[in-house]
């Protein structure tokens, strides 16, 4: 058995959940048998603090179950490498790559993969729009309705769909209150559908249905409004096709151990949207639903999460 650091909460806006995924990692290893210290970066005033902590610890493995921010850009998985620190995940580079939707939507592009047209903004050009008219040409290349999210926050926080040009610039102003740079998407219609890669092999696809609405934030988070497959009811070749994506994501990424690959499904095309590299571990989450459909219990995916860390 082993001496384990569970990394939790931080200082995102993802905070929450974090806490939750943390709570059933922590959980799960100690009815695994394993030792477990649990730290929070948010009590840690500056990142050499963390660090002296984690050393003095002497543990075997750092778990991230941290989502969004310093926890998934890769900016703790470059210190944990400088310091030698046996870490989950992917490492510093796929990290910050992953959690900037624009470049990782260009480097997919390039492996062949559909992905929805986009529109990067900074918060820089907001000024220049300051009438609802101004949004004509970005309404004009992506159509409507739309997506407006933050670039590089995920658990959907900040997200929009704009269904008319009245609801743009609000959507805007809520999305930049999460990131200096944000994604206006093309809105694909059709199914929402995502892809668990662990250790480079794709995992039953899971379908998300929520019963109100989309896949917000509310939907996410709450139970009892969404509805999940898993595995989706899809023909063989849709699955292996979404499957086959989600492997070539990984491998041009550079994805670590594990992570989940979100989807849009219109019946013809299926259109990279993100990669997760810190999926969510909390009762609603996709990735342990994915395991399940591949008769993987939680004990047995955490144990597979560390061992392939080792390896």
């Amino acid at each position: 058995m082993k001496k384990i650091i569970v990394l939790k909460g931080g200082t995102s806006p993802e905070r929450e959940v974090s806490l939750n995924s943390a709570s059933a990692v922590v959980a799960e290893l100690h009815s695994l048998g394993h030792e477990v210290l649990e730290l929070d970066p948010a009590e840690y005033p500056c990142l050499d603090e963390l660090l002296l902590r984690i050393r003095e610890a002497s543990a075997d493995l750092i778990f991230i179950a941290l989502h969004g921010g310093d926890g998934e850009n890769g900016r703790l998985q470059a210190a944990f490498e400088l310091a030698g620190f046996e870490y989950t995940g992917s490492d510093s580079k796929a990290s910050m790559l992953c959690m900037d939707k624009y470049i990782s939507k260009l480097v997919v592009k390039g492996e062949g993969i559909p992905v929805p047209d986009c529109v990067l903004m900074r918060y820089d050009m907001l000024e220049d729009y300051g009438d609802p008219a101004d949004y004509q040409g970005i309404i004009d290349k992506l159509g409507m309705p739309l997506i407006v999210k933050p670039n590089d926050a995920g658990s959907s926080v900040g997200i929009s769909l704009v269904k008319d040009v009245k609801q743009l610039k609000p959507a805007i102003t809520e999305a930049f209150n999460y990131c200096g740079t944000i994604l206006l998407e093309q809105y694909i219609p059709g199914r929402e559908l995502t892809v668990t890669v662990i250790s480079g092999k794709a995992q039953p696809v899971v379908e998300i249905k929520p019963l109100d609405g989309w896949y917000d934030y509310r939907n996410k988070y709450t139970k009892g409004k969404t509805e999940y497959i898993a595995p989706a009811e899809l023909e063989p070749q849709e699955s292996e096709l979404l499957q086959l994506y989600a492997e070539k994501i990984w491998k041009a990424t550079g994805i670590g151990n594990y992570a989940r690959i979100d989807f849009r499904y219109d019946g013809d095309k299926a259109y990279f949207l993100e990669v997760n590299t810190l999926p969510g571990m909390t009762s609603l989450s996709l990735t342990p639903m994915a395991a399940r459909a591949a008769g993987m219990s939680f004990g047995e995916l955490i144990t597979k999460i560390i061992e392939s860390t080792e390896a």
